[in-house]
């Protein structure tokens, strides 16, 4: 039995008469995947993950100089405060989070995208390359160290 190829056709309005408009248009063999927002279209893609896989963090965390504050949006390193982006804080606040461990791939993507990880590393590559330049612009010290083939983790020089 030979498959198919079929294109997936991914419709995005909140307008119901282009998508009806769109429907009429194309071929009623294809694969279509009709949605009135990107949230919607979000939660079709990437599925709520459990919720164990990413701690609700509303304290702020302390690790030497370092202090994360998730929920006045506030990072400092050393007193001075660190130009993070929303996502950036998320990643840090994460890699920070007690106990201080690896964070897989998987378990990181989860937590800071909210989504599921699908296998493709390369935007969350991308972020920690952004947050590693900005600590390593803040002093020598911190930093987010790869575990190769299994995540991340934060270490702190003495």
């Amino acid at each position: 039995m030979e498959l198919a190829e079929k294109t997936l056709i991914v419709c995005v309005s909140a307008d119901a008469t282009v998508r009806e408009r769109l429907m009429r248009q194309l071929d009623p063999g294809g694969v279509v995947l009709l949605c009135a927002d990107l949230d919607e279209l979000r939660a079709l893609l990437f599925p709520s993950a459990p919720a164990e896989v990413a701690p609700a963090i509303s304290a702020p965390i302390v690790v030497g100089d370092l202090l994360v504050d998730s929920v006045g949006y506030r990072v400092t390193w050393h007193g001075q405060p660190l130009p993070l982006t929303r996502l950036e804080m998320r990643m840090l606040a994460c890699l920070a989070y007690p106990p201080r461990e690896v964070w897989t791939y998987q378990r990181l993507f989860t937590a800071v995208w909210g989504g599921v990880y699908l296998g493709d590393s390369a935007i969350l590559h991308s972020a920690v390359k952004r947050l590693r330049g900005k600590l390593r612009a803040a002093g020598p010290e911190l930093e987010v160290e790869t575990v190769r083939g299994v995540g991340y983790r934060l270490t702190l020089a003495a």
